[in-house]
């Protein structure tokens, strides 16, 4: 997009990429921190992204022995392959800015004993509010502005961004600053999961265009249940469900949380399962209602009482948005392996606190929080003192910036391709060797046939072909990573090697673009707990 004339040039001492929970943390810790702030997104900042659609819980625990013991547990679920350090600064800063989140009034409940709630955060009234405070910071912010190249300076350091205003029609922009941090969210392959239609992996594809590393990518095929014709993935309620096959006979399952995972290898082998919340007790299923209506609205519309009445389940992919990949983190900062370069919130690998599981809700929810604060912090300290120019635009436009040849696949054939290889249970939830090999080189051919552009779209879309390449991209690292991991472990499940092999008590990075590589993390797990390690 360079310096021509019809292009809108700003100036920023830090610029955000993204709209959620992570990236407004991030602008409001920068401002915090003395720089000039501007935020970009995509959609519509305090609106767009999965925790506007529905809400947050928090991984919050408060100082005291009771903060290590969680670190110890969480540990053991993880698979040995998180970082205690991150794990405790993760907890200690996220209780301080939920302190802060409530003296700018957030309304958090209370105990009948007076004792403040706030473990858990309304989605809506959350990002309302964080727009608001960033807003009244200082920020400026850029609705509906995406992203879609980074810029750098003579010496490959990142030094802004260039992108389109949507709503006007598709004006080009670039913003010139002293750092950048990418709170672009995971990528869940527009699976319909609610609230991540804006969730396509784009940050990724920017980065690793720059040589960024990831890590992770293995643990990304996180899927969640919900009602057949529902979207809403809110799982917990599942917690009280009794599960039944097709024919009403009960299945198996263990009670509890754990029965959701029983319930999703049965639907993975393609049989019907059907769900009733007939253990919840009587005294709470009003609460439940009261906490998650999106829930239960489409359980209503149908005429169904769920508590008293079984009704059918799928799973959904939820992706790296629930999964654990994103990109490599180099320091406390949140650096990544690109100078000039942060990430935060789903963006970023969070295997450092959840390892090879997912971090659901809480622990997202917290990590969104810090991790935004983090790079806040980080950019504002790297931009300091840094001359702001015009960037250095890749020589050779970025991947769909330039529509291809007659007869270049459109955009719709690219993610339908690559959802194939993504979206079924059999290609994610449960992996085999054949299954990955063979994904991996449609998947390879599919790389090949996009390299020379996408059909043309109009201006205000020109957004649309790198969110498909983003995701063929994103796929690409997910299965090579899948491969190069010869075990099973938390959400890595192999069915033809079903054990774990303590050879791979490492992180797995991988990167590339037109050559997909993977390496084993040089930088070890870090650990308190003896068991995790066992």
């Amino acid at each position: 997009m360079g310096n021509r004339p019809d292009v809108d040039e700003l100036t920023t001492d830090v610029l955000i990429i993204g709209g959620g929970p992570a990236a407004t943390w991030a602008a409001i810790s920068a401002v915090e921190a003395g720089s000039r702030v501007t935020l970009v997104d995509k959609g519509f900042c305090g609106t767009s992204g999965a925790t506007a659609a529905g809400g947050n819980n928090l991984w919050l625990i408060p100082r005291g022995p009771r903060r290590e013991e969680s670190v110890r547990e969480s540990e053991v679920a993880a698979g040995g392959l998180t970082d205690s350090e991150w794990m405790f600064r993760v907890l200690a800063t996220s209780w301080d800015r939920v302190e802060l989140l409530a003296k700018w009034g957030y309304p958090f409940p209370s105990a009948p004993d007076g004792q403040p709630l706030r473990s858990s955060l309304q989605g809506p009234e959350y990002m309302r509010r964080m727009r608001r405070k960033a807003h009244r910071s200082g920020v400026r912010i850029l609705d509906h502005h995406p992203a879609l190249a980074l810029s750098t300076d003579a010496e490959g350091v990142v030094d802004g961004a260039s992108g389109i205003a949507r709503q006007d029609d598709g004006r080009p922009w670039h913003v010139s600053a002293g750092a950048v941090v990418l709170a672009t969210g995971g990528t869940a392959f527009l699976s319909g999961t609610f609230g991540t239609n804006v969730d396509t992996g784009d940050g990724l594809l920017m980065a690793a265009e720059l040589g960024a590393s990831l890590s992770g990518m293995e643990f990304s095929g996180a899927y969640a249940l919900a009602p057949e014709w529902g979207v809403h993935t809110k799982g917990r309620m599942l917690q009280w469900a009794s599960f039944y096959d097709e024919d009403g006979q009960p299945l198996a399952t263990e009670p509890g949380l754990g029965g959701r995972q029983d319930a999703q290898r049965v639907l993975a082998r393609g049989r019907r399962v059907f769900a009733r919340l007939d253990r919840a007790p009587l005294a709470m299923r009003q609460t439940m209602r009261d906490a998650q209506p999106n829930y239960f609205l489409p359980l209503d519309k149908a005429g169904i009482d769920p508590f008293t009445t079984a009704y059918p389940i799928r799973m959904v992919h939820e992706g790296s948005v629930r999964g654990t990949g994103g990109l490599r983190l180099t320091g406390p900062d949140c650096a990544t392996t690109v100078p000039g370069l942060f990430a935060a919130g789903d963006a970023a690998t969070r295997e450092l606190i959840t390892g090879a599981v997912s971090g659901g809700g809480s622990r997202n929810g917290s990590w969104a929080i810090a991790s935004g604060t983090f790079a806040g912090r980080g950019a504002a300290e790297f931009s300091r003192g840094r001359t702001r120019g015009a960037g250095h635009p890749a020589a050779e436009p970025g991947l769909g910036l330039r529509p291809g040849p007659a007869g270049a696949p459109g955009v719709d054939d690219v993610v339908r391709a690559t959802q194939s290889h993504v979206l079924p249970p059999l290609r994610s939830y449960l992996k085999t060797a054949d299954r990955l090999t063979e994904s991996a080189a449609a998947l390879e051919t599919l790389w090949r046939d996009v390299s020379g552009g996408l059909a043309a779209v109009p201006s205000r879309d020109s957004y649309k072909p790198r969110q498909a390449i983003a995701m063929v991209a994103a796929a690409r690292w997910i299965t090579a990573a899948s491969l190069a991991r010869t075990e099973t472990r938390g959400l890595h499940r192999r069915e033809d090697l079903p054990e774990r092999d303590h050879r791979h008590d490492h992180r797995i990075l991988v990167g590339g673009l037109d050559e997909v590589w993977t390496a084993a993390d040089p930088v070890r797990p870090h650990l308190v707990s003896s068991e995790s390690a066992a």
